[in-house]
């Protein structure tokens, strides 16, 4: 019983490769000429969209998506949500229809074909850099400027197995009071059940996710990092421990 557990699992892993790579194989003329342009962000984003839902479909997880409030069009935001598995990237895609920019680990920008989109669309942080961090605030200031959202995961990567929520970096509370637009705290319930970066684990079934109420950061300076930050890990942890009930 054990060993046929295990051949499920490398099939599922092998499977989901499949499907990430499958729709950028097919749709790669289209794909090459939507990065060609930045201005033409939001055409790469509505595919990125298609991509996202059927990666989760495929993979057999039922998404459901309740929120407080949902963003206006042609107003940018900063997005944040708790890391906990390989289709986080997905599931935020699905999630938010305004037009965002990851903020993410250069090391990403490795995986082949995959790599080639994601450096060439996100703005890439080497967190053990300290010019590549303020690299990115020039970048996503660029971004913003241009009618964009930006989506950062603050933990700062994929925590501990038995950690369930890492303590928040500040960075995406410092360009969020810099720019003055509002936090959009958001949770992810079962990310790491259905598909976490443990090889021998996951499997199909429900994805929640919670849109909170959006933090408004009108006035604030980045004297109120501190606050922002616990503010909107309190309301992601308070979630998860909802999730639990």
């Amino acid at each position: 019983m054990k060993i046929l557990k295990y051949i499920f699992w490398t099939l599922y892993r092998i499977w989901f490769y499949v499907l990430v790579t499958l729709p950028i194989l097919i749709l790669f003329p289209i794909l090459l000429i939507s990065i060609s342009r930045e201005s033409w962000y939001p055409f790469f984003f509505r595919l990125a969209r298609l991509w996202a839902k059927f990666i989760l479909i495929g993979m057999g997880f039922a998404y459901r998506i309740k929120r407080d409030e949902t963003p206006k069009r042609n107003e940018s935001y900063m997005f944040i949500a708790n890391h906990t598995s390989m289709a986080d990237i997905m599931l935020m895609l699905v999630t938010v229809k305004n037009p965002f920019v990851f903020v993410g680990k250069a090391e990403l920008a490795k995986i082949p074909l995959f790599g080639f989109f994601y450096k060439r669309t996100c703005i890439l942080v080497d967190r053990s850099s300290p010019k590549s961090r303020q690299a990115v605030f020039l970048r996503a200031q660029r971004r913003l400027q241009s009618g964009l959202s930006i989506c950062i995961f603050p933990e700062g990567g994929v925590p501990e197995e038995d950690i369930e929520l890492d303590e928040f970096k500040d960075g995406a509370f410092r360009l969020a009071i810099n720019h003055q637009i509002p936090i959009v705290p958001i949770t992810f319930g079962d990310n790491k059940k259905r598909l976490s970066y443990t090889f021998f684990s996951g499997g199909p079934g429900k994805m929640r996710v919670k849109v909170h109420e959006f933090i408004s950061t009108k006035g604030l300076t980045t004297e109120d990092t501190k606050y922002l930050n616990d503010t909107s890990r309190k309301i992601i942890a308070d979630q998860l421990q909802t999730f639990k009930t």
